[in-house]
């Protein structure tokens, strides 16, 4: 009887546990359950190549964008730097990394000097056109290239949201543009 009784107030406990990440209150869209994994393959501004299941272990924050971006993309970048230094000490188990839209122009040496440029723990990932074009359409990212009258030959329209996973590899928060850093921070406080 009390065995049952165990096991019973253990399933309860761990479905309030699902029911709290599923309910919770954040200032961005909670988009948990959604089925965008983890599981995608690129090269970082070191030159390695990386899985975003390597950084299970810390909240990671994906920021899609390009280097030439004019507006989008270096505001949603500082702002998540402004996020991470209102974190404080709590920065250290979140990891941002900004998935190029551009890897025509953005290589790795672009990279290596653009997205430390806004917090010196920031990595730059990038693939190559293919990779692209299915990583996009796996987080449901419009982008499209535009000409351009500019010395830079084009520019990108795209979509300018950042999604964010718990510490076990779910994701759990869609950013909109111009999401408040104080927002930002609270809402990944809320799933360290």
């Amino acid at each position: 009887m009390y065995k049952i009784l165990s096991i019973l107030i253990v399933l309860i406990l761990s479905g309030c546990a699902r029911d709290k990440a599923q309910n919770a209150n954040y200032f961005g869209t909670n988009i948990s359950g959604t089925g965008i994994t983890n599981e995608l393959t690129l090269n970082d501004h070191f030159g390695h190549e990386r899985q975003l299941s390597d950084f299970v272990g810390k909240s990671l924050v994906v920021v899609f964008g390009y280097t030439h971006c004019p507006d989008m993309c270096p505001t949603t970048m500082a702002d998540m730097a402004k996020a991470m230094r209102l974190l404080g000490d709590q920065a250290d188990q979140v990891q941002v990394v900004f998935i190029t839209l551009d890897p025509e122009r953005d290589t790795k040496k672009i990279l290596a000097q653009y997205v430390p440029s806004f917090d010196g723990h920031f990595i730059g990932l990038y693939g190559h056109p293919n990779q692209t074009v299915d990583i996009a359409k796996h987080f449901k990212v419009f982008y499209e290239k535009q000409s351009s009258a500019t010395s830079y030959g084009y520019t990108i329209d795209h979509g300018a949201g950042s999604y964010v996973y718990d510490k076990t590899g779910k994701i759990r928060i869609y950013f909109k543009y111009g999401q408040k850093p104080v927002e930002i921070a609270s809402d990944i406080k809320q799933i360290l």
